[in-house]
Order: structure tokens, then C-alpha cells, then sequence
């Protein structure tokens, strides 16, 4: 928001942000609360999830600093359709409804930048919603490894430089933990990718990139 806003009404925002700090696990807002402002990750990393049923979860996506959350509770039905949770201590800035609408009023080039966004998030969405009907359980694990490659880079080591749960993985890739727990096993004695305890690195990409492109 900072980066798009006009520099006069940066002193607004100081004025009228919050800063939190969340403990790994704690959550952030949960599906079908009453929306009451837009969250922006400051720093750590945060997963937005929806109820996949009564005991499961789909992992949307994963936020980390500079993201923006909350932003699908905006519209005539002001109720989060997504939860979000810190998946390690993190610090959010929260900032008020009212004043994120007068803020979208003022700044031209943030509202621009809030459309494209809706425009990109929403094609991600469409896409994912086909892999999960079209593509099969190895070739969607593969994909989420590749896009977390992608979006938190690697350690030194060259590891996934994310801290995540075999669950978030499942969840992420639309599978059973079980289901999953048996494909890593599959990647691992094919030397797709290693372990380093609960860590992944991929150690054959074009491996990973063949098996995201199938379909059933």
C-alpha cells in the first residue's frame, strides 16, 4: 500500500495502521467472519486456506512479506470467504475498511495496481481449479514443490527456504497427507528431490516441470 500511495498520504497510513504480531499456528481470521479491514503481511509467512470439508483444508496460497490478505471479503457480502494463519511468527499490518476505501479513492495508482491484482489472482485460481480436476496427485505435488521453489527461493544448502508441514503440503497440493507422505517417497528413489528432515530440495527440475504438465 505504501508503495503505491501518493507520498502526502503516507502519514495517513502511519496514522491509522496497526502493526500485530502473530505466534506460528495463531489465526489470523477465519472463513465466514465479518470482514472488518485488510491485513498486509509485513513480515513472516502466512497461508490462506479454505474449508476443503468438515476435517480438511486447501491451501490457496501462501503470503509473505508486502502481501496483501483479507482483500476477498471486499464486495456486497462482507464476510472472509478464506481464512488466513501464521505459519511462523509473523508481524501483519491491519488497516480499517473505511479508511482502505478512502485510501483506494485517493491513490489512482494503488486502485490500478489492486485490479490487476484481482485480474492475476483470479487467472491463478481458474488455473488451480483445473489442475485439481485434470491433474494427477504426482503431477500436483510436483507443481506445488516447483511453485514454492519459485516463490520462497532456496537456503544455502539448497533446500526450500520454507519452514512446512507434510499437512500444508498435502493441503497445498489438494491431497491426502497419506497420499502425499507416498509420492515423496516416489520423487525421492526416482533422485526428483532430497530430504533434509522435513525439508525438500529439487534435484531434478525438468523431472518436476514434465510431471506438473500431465493430465489424467
Amino acid at each position: 500500500m505504501c508503495q503505491h500511495c501518493l507520498e502526502d498520504w503516507r502519514p495517513a497510513i502511519s496514522a491509522n495502521k496497526i502493526n500485530v504480531k502473530v505466534k506460528k499456528g495463531e489465526i489470523i481470521f477465519n472463513e465466514g467472519d465479518a470482514v472488518t479491514g485488510i491485513y498486509f503481511v509485513y513480515s513472516g509467512n502466512v497461508k490462506v486456506y479454505k474449508q476443503w470439508d468438515a476435517d480438511k483444508e486447501l491451501i490457496i496460497r501462501f503470503a509473505r512479506g508486502g502481501a496483501l490478505l483479507g482483500h476477498r471479503g471486499m464486495g456486497d457480502d462482507l464476510r472472509y470467504p478464506i481464512s488466513a494463519a501464521a505459519l511462523e511468527d509473523s508481524v501483519i499490518c491491519y488497516v480499517d475498511m473505511k479508511f482502505f476505501e478512502s485510501t483506494l479513492r485517493v491513490n489512482n495508482e494503488l486502485t490500478y495496481q489492486l485490479v490487476n491484482f484481482f485480474a492475476n489472482e483470479l487467472r491463478l485460481s481458474e488455473r488451480r481449479m483445473r489442475d485439481l480436476t485434470h491433474m494427477p496427485v504426482k503431477g500436483r505435488v510436483a507443481d506445488a514443490l516447483l511453485k514454492l521453489h519459485q516463490q520462497f527461493g532456496t537456503t544455502e544448502s539448497g533446500l526450500i527456504n520454507i519452514n512446512l508441514s507434510r499437512q500444508d503440503l498435502a493441503s497445498y497440493a489438494g491431497a491426502t497427507y497419506e497420499t502425499v507422505f507416498r509420492v515423496i517417497n516416489e520423487l525421492v528413489a526416482e533422485q526428483a528431490i532430497s530430504l533434509d528432515g522435513k525439508s525438500i530440495a529439487i534435484t531434478n527440475h525438468e523431472m518436476l516441470t514434465t510431471l506438473s504438465q500431465a493430465e489424467l
